[in-house]
């Protein structure tokens, strides 16, 4: 690959896809390219550094390409991301999914793949790399910049939980979205004077079922950090919709939560290269308990139930004001340091601010929901108090 005057930029992509990602590789590759860098975008997060074959004749278009200023603002107002995603941990690969050219060199049945990683980036003729995604696509980040590459990385996750940053691409649009959702589907659960139950996404981290709940979008909810009593939800739930007019009442489920007694649910034991099961299921085992139990807190009736899983309904479609100004922001943070020669960083919004901290806080804690502090562990709703000095989205920062 023949370099520019100042240098060569690589820009991916990692995880799940959440509105927002397109405005920050267009912040990257418009600054860049008008500063003189050349920018090349890697397909399908790690997995194209991966796949790569170090060859000038070999097809690589499935692997990476060169971005320009018309290709990045033809896409940077609309959702997802154009360079693709995967959850592939180039330090962890199984033997089945070692690329065929890799075959006779990595045959064990996990397979520490980034030496080829490297050589590839430095095949691309790549200096900084700037991965955009959660705590487990940054935390490869990490292992890169331990061996010595310059990595700046951009946090995005809905569930908003990647330490160090109060705010991570693509939460806005999920909040949003699950209150617009909600309130589309209250009509339903009005009519037929349901509890309706809603299961959203939230594996560790609760804020995805905290803040529409916060917002007044449902009555209750229930979140990873604590495990709460079936028998009180259900209560509550009659409760609240007995004293409403239009007879219903609304709980978000976290995935990731759990009842006394229980553990989180999976679908099946299959896990993906960072080590986590796949969710789903715990929406439907608190709808049956709440209707079993229902009798018992409704003078002996029993209630109907409106199960509904919103999935990837709050992480599709354009981003909202919030998800195209963080990005924008994020992407000419992360290329301010570049410009000075400053790396192992992550681009950051605290109490308000932005900045950047190490980028080995991703793997160094945890950022989870303080229960003691934002949960009311006997209402199973929200603390609705401590509002001065907190961060815009309240409940957000360690």
């Amino acid at each position: 690959m023949t370099k520019t005057n100042k240098g060569v930029i690589g820009i991916l992509t990692g995880g799940g896809d959440v509105p927002g990602l397109n405005p920050a590789i267009r912040a990257v590759t418009i600054r860049a390219i008008r500063e003189g860098y050349k920018v090349i975008g890697i397909r399908r997060g790690w997995a194209g550094l991966v796949e790569m074959v170090r060859d000038d004749l070999y097809d690589n278009s499935d692997n990476f390409q060169i971005l320009t200023e018309e290709l990045v603002n033809k896409v940077g107002r609309t959702g997802g991301t154009f360079l693709h995603s995967s959850r592939t941990n180039p330090s962890n690969v199984s033997k089945s999914n070692v690329p065929d050219h890799l075959q006779d060199s990595y045959k064990e049945e996990k397979n520490d793949l980034t030496q080829e990683v490297l050589k590839n980036l430095d095949h691309l003729g790549i200096e900084y790399l700037i991965p955009i995604g959660g705590d487990d696509t940054l935390s490869y980040g990490v292992r890169l910049q331990q061996e010595g590459f310059k990595v700046i990385a951009i946090p995005k996750t809905m569930d908003n939980d990647v330490p160090g940053t109060d705010y991570c691409i693509g939460f806005s649009t999920c909040i949003s979205r699950t209150i617009m959702l909600v309130n589309t589907l209250r009509t339903s659960a009005g009519s037929h004077e349901r509890i309706m139950v809603l299961e959203v996404f939230g594996r560790y981290a609760g804020f995805t079922a905290m803040l529409p709940t916060f917002a007044g979008a449902a009555n209750r909810c229930v979140i990873p950090e604590y495990k709460f009593q079936i028998e009180n939800l259900t209560e509550l739930l009659v409760h609240d919709r007995n004293i409403n007019p239009s007879k219903y009442s609304i709980v978000i489920v976290s995935e990731g939560a759990m009842y006394e007694g229980g553990e989180m649910v999976f679908k099946d034991k299959a896990t993906d290269p960072y080590g986590h099961a796949k969710l789903g299921g715990i929406g439907d085992l608190v709808s049956e308990r709440i209707k079993e139990l229902s009798p018992k807190y409704n003078d002996g009736h029993g209630i109907g139930i409106i199960n509904q899983k919103l999935g990837y309904l709050v992480r599709g479609g354009d981003p909202d004001a919030i998800d195209s100004i963080v990005p924008m922001a994020y992407g000419n943070l992360a290329f301010d340091l570049l410009l000075k020669n400053i790396h192992g960083r992550l681009v950051v919004l605290k109490n308000g601010r932005y900045d950047n901290v190490p980028l080995e806080i991703v793997t160094s804690t945890k950022k989870l929901v303080n229960v003691e502090k934002y949960y009311n562990t006997e209402r199973l709703r929200p603390h609705y108090h401590t509002f001065q000095m907190q961060p815009f989205f309240f409940m957000t920062s360690e």
